[in-house]
């Protein structure tokens, strides 16, 4: 297969013109326009990188391989690259080698999100929703054999099935009989046999907690499946984009802060009460000990043009981190302590009270619920 050379893009909002995306070769960045539709009846694909406003804006030519930190945010990532990259050395190629543009055109209409792309590469982006009656534990087995590469495994079989989502573990979709769509998660190798109850268990802690979660359900006793907030029962796409989009952060350096994630959040929505959840999120996130919490573990949806933050979504137990730490600090450490948590509340006007409060809250659901805490309050 000839993956052929693109130079233009249109990028679409559920099927509206929004811009066009060209490259500038001899920058080795992106351009990109918005419509003048879009402009008159439209919102800003990302406020702190693509204001809307008339004429050019240009990326820079070091980040995000030239292209804007919010159209790479529609790629894969972890296990949906790996798929990809798989599928391409197949045909004598590999993600390395493509443009930010021709890795769009893969991606088509086919990603996560309300975002499409024109032309289409032919051959990639004809990914379908299974429906519920699909046999998970066919699934399961084929990501082990491809993850392992000791037997051949069907890679094209879960890329198209994957949805082009993001995260290590293998997914697939479905549209469920009532209409909604959903993502079922698999183990990866590395994966103890029970992490679908682990998920659930954690994610229904979460919403306990407080904490806006998307309806979620532990299917076959072992296969965690988490609706999707980015599709409506309609089909129609809602805008989503992460906090490392947003941040134009490449989420693998883990150079993110919590206190970069509530200013973040203070400033997209205008809205303190979706400020005091990002901090119930981060409070969560410590106490329940879930350390894989990098920049795209946490999102934010535009609905009529307005934003505020989407559903909560991977939280589970993961102590590791990187070298014991969490992937996003608090004033630059790893594993904060209470009066740096009080101190990122009351900077972002969250009076102590509350904070302590919430604090308080968290740390007694998570102590009735979870096998395992860290306990931010000493316990008594």
């Amino acid at each position: 297969m000839m993956i052929p050379e693109i130079h233009k893009l249109q990028v679409l909002f559920n099927g509206s013109p929004v811009g066009i995306l060209q490259d500038d070769r001899t920058t080795g960045s992106c351009i990109f326009e918005y419509e003048k539709e879009w402009l008159s009846n439209g919102f800003s694909l990302s406020p702190t990188e693509l204001p809307l406003q008339e004429g050019l804006l240009f990326s820079s030519p070091d980040r995000f391989f030239g292209n804007f930190a919010i159209f790479e945010d529609s790629l894969p990532d972890g296990y949906g690259l790996y798929l990809l990259n798989r599928i391409l050395k197949s045909h004598g190629s590999s993600l390395k080698e493509l443009s930010p543009l021709q890795r769009l055109s893969i991606i088509g209409n086919s990603g996560m999100g309300a975002l499409s792309y024109l032309p289409i590469m032919k051959g990639f982006s004809n990914q379908r929703e299974l429906e519920r009656t699909e046999d998970l534990d066919m699934f399961q087995a084929e990501a082990l054999k491809v993850l392992g590469e000791k037997e051949p495994g069907d890679v094209s079989l879960l890329y198209y099935n994957s949805g082009n989502s993001g995260g290590e573990r293998p997914k697939v979709v479905f549209r469920n009989q009532d209409g909604s769509h959903c993502i079922v998660k698999f183990r990866h190798e590395y994966d103890p046999h029970d992490i679908g109850w682990t998920e659930y268990l954690y994610m229904k802690t979460a919403g306990e907690c407080g904490i806006r979660i998307p309806r979620i359900n532990l299917l076959d006793g072992k296969y965690f499946c988490v609706e999707r907030f980015d599709m409506d029962c309609d089909g129609k796409r809602i805008h989503t984009a992460t906090a490392a989009a947003l941040l134009k952060r490449d989420f693998r350096r883990q150079d993110v802060d919590y206190t970069d994630l509530l200013a973040l959040t203070g400033f997209i929505t205008q809205n303190s009460a979706e400020v005091e959840e990002m901090f119930r999120r981060m409070v969560m996130n410590l106490i329940c000990i879930n350390k894989d919490d990098h920049a795209k573990n946490f999102s934010f949806i535009c609905k009529n043009g307005k934003w505020s933050l989407s559903p909560a979504y991977d939280i589970t137990y993961s102590p590791t981190g990187t070298n014991g730490e969490h992937a996003t600090s608090l004033y630059y450490k790893g594993n904060p302590t209470l009066d740096l948590v009080i101190r990122a509340g009351v900077e972002i006007r969250i009076p102590k009270k509350r904070c302590m409060e919430i604090v308080e809250e968290v740390q007694t659901v998570c102590g009735k619920n979870l096998p395992v805490i860290n306990p931010l309050i000493p316990l008594r």
